[in-house]
């Protein structure tokens, strides 16, 4: 690594205009509470479409946020610093997470409508009850509380120190964040792979694969990368962070959306290979319905846009240093991860083939413009980078 000369910003940092952006912040909160209301009223109209809707909705969100915080916990472990510059809004995004816990309770709610094993007595199927030490609703709880406990403690963590350094700099913030981040990696892998066993294995109880856990981190770390990209440039287009954030860091960001992209591909064929070449008939069903009529059409738009569109225009270094081209596909990555979800939760509801209802986009739009709306609040509330962590200056002098 080799450093130039660059503007070292102010002590006092550089600070989101909330005011300045309240038509955006309002039009999210309409959009929230009209996604939300029609929530409610399709919940009573078509319950077990809007238990998978929602379910559907829910992971998409929760892989995003929960994405952001992993890239907050590999920053402070491997002590990165290309990355200084970038992670308040890591930070931020993951705060989320306390918001997505919520949303979490109509899963609850409507658990008879998604998981077949909640509503099979005991003795019906030997297969289940060999499974019910596990399967069975409170264990299921329990889990549940844990897993979104650990995620919402660790976001909350990790935004609370790093914001307390701002203030004076103490270099014990670093250290601190640096032991927790390493412990917490570990808590995360388990959470995030029994949060993906339970809410969207759990949904074919007859289905398994020890891979599953890390084919769902693949996607989630993917694309709230690209979810990264999306915000830096937005707050870039607006004025914000235009002496800190660089084309490096752009390219930084670009080589990780690439690495994942090939990394998502090699679990999902690896998934895929093992479970066909075995053929054993409670493994392969998962595969056989996404195969069936057009389901398989995603499945097939999956492969290619998911893998080989992203990896052929990221290959290029001169892609990862244009800011308009890398945003292009850093959309059209988080647009697959949503494709990704939906292939993963709706075949278990319509199994004869993909059938898509409005009540898909009700709990996008009310999940979504609820996080839009408090980021927005969350944003404005500190500098828009760690002002006074000690690789500041490494990290705005930073070439690839």
């Amino acid at each position: 690594m080799s450093e130039r000369s660059h503007v070292v910003p102010t002590p006092e940092g550089e600070y989101f205009e909330t005011n300045r952006f309240g038509g955006l912040s309002m039009i999210a909160a309409v959009v929230a509470v009209a996604g939300l209301v029609l929530c409610v009223v399709a919940a009573f109209l078509a319950p077990r479409q809007f238990a998978y809707s929602w379910l559907f909705a829910f992971a998409f969100f929760f892989t995003l946020c929960a994405g952001c915080l992993f890239w907050t916990l590999v920053h402070h472990a491997v002590d990165a610093e290309w990355s200084v510059v970038v992670r308040r809004q890591l930070e931020n995004i993951a705060s989320l997470l306390p918001i997505m816990a919520i949303f979490f309770l109509p899963v609850i709610l409507f658990r008879h409508h998604l998981y077949e094993w909640m509503t099979i007595p005991y003795g019906e199927d030997h297969l289940l009850d060999t499974k019910r030490a596990y399967l069975n609703f409170w264990f299921f709880l329990i889990r549940a509380i844990i897993i979104l406990g650990f995620f919402v403690a660790a976001s909350w963590f990790f935004r609370r120190t790093s914001v307390r350094q701002d203030r004076d700099g103490n270099p014990r913030f670093t250290l601190a964040m640096r032991k927790v981040a390493i412990a917490s990696i570990f808590g995360f892998a388990l959470s995030l792979t029994f949060g993906a066993f339970d809410w969207l294995m759990s949904l074919n109880y007859v289905w398994f694969s020890t891979m599953w856990g890390v084919y769902i981190f693949a996607g989630a770390a993917g694309s709230s990368m690209s979810l990264l990209v999306l915000v830096i440039t937005w707050l870039r287009n607006n004025g914000y962070l235009k002496e800190i954030i660089t084309i490096e860091h752009y390219h930084f960001m670009g080589k990780w959306m690439l690495a994942f992209t090939v990394f998502w591909a090699y679990i999902g064929f690896s998934q895929y290979m093992l479970i066909w070449y075995s053929n054993v008939p409670e493994e392969t069903e998962y595969f056989i319905l996404r195969n069936t009529e057009s389901w398989n059409l995603l499945s097939l738009l999956l492969v290619i846009g998911r893998f080989f569109v992203p990896f052929a225009l990221l290959l290029p270094r001169a892609t990862k240093k244009i800011p308009k081209r890398l945003c292009m596909l850093a959309g059209w990555i988080i647009f697959m991860q949503l494709v990704d979800m939906y292939v993963v939760v709706l075949p278990e509801l319509h199994r004869a083939g993909m059938r898509l209802s409005v009540v898909d986009f009700l709990p996008l739009l009310g999940i979504g413009a609820t996080l839009v709306f408090f980021y927005l609040r969350v944003v404005g509330r500190t500098s828009l980078f760690p002002v006074r962590d000690p690789r500041l200056a490494q990290s705005l002098r930073i070439i690839n």
